[in-house]
């Protein structure tokens, strides 16, 4: 073990390891030297992707000593190779940081490719850090790991968290068949700092997805920068680990309780969701990043708190096994907030909703939201489930362009905490599949739709509706309500329309009133062709000009 002060990084250039303080040189020569011993493997140096670094999803690094600035902050610095580590990638280095485990340490990764073919396990520990100069950590395959086949790193277990971590700068590679295996799991109470680790290859060994992180303090803080996973992971049956419930999850978060941060983070296609963090009563913040084409949820958070602000999220493949690829799920929490979201479904299969508020969700806010979704089958925008509670949705566009579907269900319930929509742009011409042809689905008592614009034309002459209510107290204020059937349906009790203008494209009328209808009441409207009355009773109109 070395001390700080004997860690010399002008030493590097005459070791006679393959690392060299010139990079590109090094990464050359090594591997050439990997390539002659190894040639089942092909190193993938880089991620491209059109727009990656418009999204923050590239980082730079300080070639000549990045992590010099970390020194101070532990007892003792050890050069892993110096040390005793293979950096060629022939020989297994895990027993050797068995022999190094201590605590208040920092272990350099110096440029070469680490080879590790069983679990390292530390937990209890007080400060520990792991950083790689253009580190590569390469795991055995499945059939060859020795021991848990789950994991490389194990640092901090439930009941034995750390208290400090930090992990930074490894490229892990998986491109050889049957490598996929969680790169760290981390259980810290104080402080985690996680950034710039890069998988390549797809996770195709069935086991434990990439990451898991948690934070086990309510005042512990932690922090995922740059955790990056895009070529996701292989459904369980297609994998030597078959007998696994669907397969990986990109990265998990379920028992934390303290403040974790992912921020830009890139998940590819995973089958068990792509970040799932909705376990823990702790606060759960999403920043940036990208998210694509994973099964169940793209994005799946509960928390008290949480906020999930300026994703971006891609649907634009379904594979065979694939069922629900949501966007965003919310549950398990209160006061869960989604803020400056871009989400785009354009696979041609269902893909599911682009938003879902599930039961569980006590309390929560979408605001600044784009969605745009295309296709050749039924798909809906924003789902409020039944038992959700208090939502608000603000500054918030939804372009819906598929077979049918509700831009916007807020589904029948018997709670009466109050849904409110404001500022809500409604576009697209969607189809009337599955008999789903309405831009806002109305089924709960106590909403409010106030400066909302509902355009529903249709696709190829459809007739849909802008807004049809079947629940009771709904409100309705200065709106523009357009369809190519009717911009209002009313089918509940005590709604009120009032200071709007609605239109009907196709020749009808701009309000229909089923017989169900009771009390309805419209004040100071364009209601254009005026109003169908089917039946309605106690209907109050005032103050509406009807041309």
């Amino acid at each position: 073990m070395s001390e700080r002060s004997d860690l010399r990084r002008s030493n590097r250039g005459d070791s006679c390891h393959s690392g060299s303080t010139d990079r590109g040189a090094g990464r050359s020569a090594l591997d050439e030297s990997i390539a002659s011993s190894r040639s089942r493997r092909t190193f993938l140096q880089g991620l491209t992707v059109a727009g990656a670094a418009g999204i923050g999803l590239t980082g730079t690094t300080n070639a000549s000593d990045p992590y010099d600035r970390y020194y101070d902050e532990y007892g003792s610095v050890v050069d892993v190779v110096d040390a005793g580590a293979d950096d060629t990638g022939r020989e297994s280095i895990t027993p050797v940081l068995e022999d190094l485990r201590a605590d208040d340490t920092l272990f350099v990764f110096p440029e070469g490719e680490y080879f590790m073919d069983e679990q390292f396990r530390f937990t209890g520990f007080e400060n520990v850090g792991f950083v790689g100069e253009n580190a590569t950590l390469v795991p055995a395959d499945y059939h060859a790991f020795d021991g848990p086949q789950y994991r490389l790193f194990r640092l901090g277990v439930s009941y034995r968290p750390g208290r400090r971590l930090r992990f930074e700068g490894f490229d892990v590679d998986q491109t050889a068949p049957d490598t996929g295996i969680r790169t760290i799991e981390a259980y810290v109470s104080d402080r985690l700092e996680v950034r710039d680790v890069t998988v390549h290859g797809q996770h195709d060994s069935g086991t434990w997805g990439p990451g898991l992180f948690n934070v086990t303090d309510p005042d512990g803080w932690g922090i995922v920068e740059r955790f990056r996973a895009p070529d996701g992971g292989e459904w369980a049956e297609n994998t030597p680990n078959a007998d696994r419930w669907r397969g990986p999850i990109g990265i998990e978060a379920n028992q934390n309780q303290g403040t974790l941060e992912f921020r830009r983070c890139w998940l590819g296609a995973f089958p068990n969701n792509g970040l799932y963090a909705a376990g823990g009563d702790g606060e759960i913040v999403v920043s940036g990043g990208l998210y694509k084409n994973s099964n169940g949820a793209n994005i799946r958070v509960g928390g008290h708190g949480s906020e999930i602000r300026w994703p971006t999220i891609e649907i634009d493949d379904t594979r065979p096994n694939d069922r629900s690829q949501r966007g965003i799920r919310i549950e398990n929490g209160r006061n869960i907030e989604i803020y400056g979201a871009a989400i785009d479904i354009t696979s041609p299969k269902p893909t599911s909703h682009a938003v879902s508020v599930m039961n569980t969700c006590e309390s929560a806010r979408i605001e600044n939201t784009t969605i745009r979704m295309r296709g050749s089958d039924v798909n809906h925008g924003i789902v409020l489930s039944p038992k959700c509670g208090k939502t608000a949705i603000v500054d918030t566009e939804i372009t819906h362009e598929t077979a049918g579907g509700y831009p916007l269900w807020i589904r029948a319930s018997d709670r009466t905490e109050q849904i409110v929509a404001e500022h809500l742009t409604v576009t697209g011409r969607a189809g009337d599949g599955g008999g789903f042809r309405d831009g806002i689905r109305c089924e709960r008592n106590n909403c409010r739709f106030s400066h909302v614009d509902v355009t529903q034309y249709g696709r190829d002459g459809v007739d849909r509706n802008a807004v049809v209510n079947t629940a009771s107290d709904v409100t309705i204020y200065r709106s523009e309500l357009r369809a190519s059937q009717y911009p209002y349906v009313d089918i509940g009790t005590d709604a009120l329309v009032r200071d709007s203008d609605l239109e009907s494209a196709g020749g009808h009328s701009a309000v229909c009133l089923y017989s169900s209808s009771r009390n309805p009441s419209f004040k100071k409207n364009r209601l254009a062709d005026g109003i169908r009355d089917l039946g309605a009773n106690g209907v109050t109109t005032w103050d509406n000009s009807y041309s």
